[in-house]
């Protein structure tokens, strides 16, 4: 039982973690690219919310399939 809980919690900190650090990085990304192109600002913005929700709908997504999988 509780190794499972273990199992269940280490499955979920990598599916919540892997789109932390993409969510940074794009971040990081942007604040880049508006210091050299800050007339470019509309395309960057675009481009950086197609992104962000294209990730969080992946940790979502894989969220539910983790309930899904280890519910009782």
């Amino acid at each position: 039982m509780i190794a499972e809980t273990f199992i269940i919690i280490a499955i979920m900190a990598v599916a919540v973690m892997g789109p932390a650090i993409v969510i940074a990085l794009v971040g990081q990304s942007v604040i880049k690219a508006l210091a050299r192109n800050p007339s470019a600002s509309f395309k960057i913005f675009t481009g950086m919310v197609i992104v962000l929700v294209a990730v969080e709908s992946i940790a979502i997504v894989a969220l539910v399939v983790i309930f899904q999988l280890f519910s009782n």
